[in-house]
C-alpha cells in the first residue's frame, strides 16, 4: 500500500516560506503607508492653497447675499435637517441673520469656526454669535461658543419647548430643543451634526437650497403642463372615436338607403 502523505521534514521549509513572505508583505504595506501618508500632506497642501484661492470669491458672495432680504433664514428653512431642528421663535429670530461666514483653520484638519452676524433684533445683544470646533493632536474635538446675551424674557433656550414651524413639523422629538441650544451644547463636539451640515453642505453652495421652493414650483408646473397634454389627447382620442362612430352609422344609413331603392 503506498502512503501518498508528504515527507515531515517539508513542514518546516514551508513554514519557513510563509514566515518569509509575510515579512515581505509588512514591508510592502509600510511603503504603502508612507505613500499614503506622503499624499496626505500633499492634498493638506493643495486644499489649503484652493481654500485661499476661494475666499475672495466667498467675499463677493456675501455681498451679492446682503442684497437679498431673508436669504440666509431661508436657506435654514429650506434645507431638510436643519429645518427639523427649528421652532417657531427659532425661525423669527433668525430673520434677522444677515451674514454667515465659515472659517477653516490654516491646516484645516485642526478645525473651523461659524459666525452668524446679525442686525438688531429683539432676542439677544449680540452682532455676532460663533462656534468653534478644535481637534487637539490626538483628534479628540473640543468647541467653544459665544455665550448669547438674551433680552429679558427671550431665551429661546430656556423654554422647555417651542412650537415647531411649518417647516419643522417632521420633528420628531416631543420636547425640542432651540436652534440656539447648538451655540451652548460642547457635550459631545465629535458629534456635532449641524456644524458640519453647514461647513460641508450649506456653506459651500447656499443657493441650491434657497432656491428650492421656485424648483419645485417648476417641476410641479411641468406635471401640470404633462397633465394638461395627456388630457387633450385623451379629449382628441374621444372626438375621434365620437367621429369614427359617426361615420359608421352614416355608412350603415347609406347602405339601407341604397336596399330600400333596390327593392322598389
Amino acid at each position: 500500500m503506498f502512503d501518498f502523505c508528504e515527507p515531515s521534514h517539508k513542514a518546516p521549509l514551508v513554514q519557513k516560506e510563509q514566515q518569509e513572505a509575510i515579512e515581505h508583505i509588512d514591508e510592502v504595506q509600510n511603503e504603502i503607508d508612507r505613500l499614503n501618508e506622503q499624499a496626505s500632506e500633499e492634498i493638506l497642501k493643495v486644499e489649503q492653497k484652493y481654500n485661499k484661492l476661494r475666499q475672495p470669491f466667498f467675499q463677493k458672495r456675501s455681498e451679492l447675499i446682503a442684497k437679498i432680504p431673508n436669504f440666509w433664514v431661508t436657506t435654514f428653512v429650506n434645507h431638510p435637517q436643519v429645518s427639523a431642528l427649528l421652532g417657531e421663535e427659532d425661525e423669527e429670530a433668525l430673520h434677522y441673520l444677515s451674514r454667515v461666514e465659515v472659517t477653516e483653520f490654516e491646516d484645516i484638519k485642526s478645525g473651523y469656526r461659524i459666525d452668524f452676524y446679525f442686525d438688531e433684533n429683539m432676542y439677544f445683544e449680540n452682532k455676532v454669535l460663533s462656534k468653534e470646533i478644535h481637534l487637539n493632536e490626538s483628534g479628540d474635538p473640543t468647541s467653544k461658543s459665544t455665550e448669547i446675551k438674551w433680552k429679558p424674557g427671550k431665551d429661546l433656550t430656556s423654554r422647555s419647548s417651542q412650537t415647531p414651524s411649518k417647516a419643522g413639523k417632521k420633528r420628531q422629538h416631543e420636547e425640542p430643543e432651540s436652534f440656539f441650544t447648538w451655540f451652548t451644547d460642547h457635550s459631545d463636539s465629535g458629534a456635532d451634526e449641524l456644524g458640519e451640515v453647514i461647513k460641508d453642505d450649506i456653506w459651500p453652495n447656499p443657493l441650491q437650497y434657497y432656491l428650492v421652493p421656485d424648483m419645485e414650483d417648476e417641476e410641479g408646473e411641468d406635471e401640470e403642463e404633462d397633465e394638461e397634454g395627456l388630457d387633450d389627447i385623451d379629449e382628441e382620442g374621444e372626438d375621434d372615436g365620437e367621429e369614427e362612430e359617426e361615420d359608421d352609422d352614416g355608412e350603415v344609413c347609406n347602405q339601407l338607403f341604397c336596399c330600400r331603392v333596390e327593392s322598389l
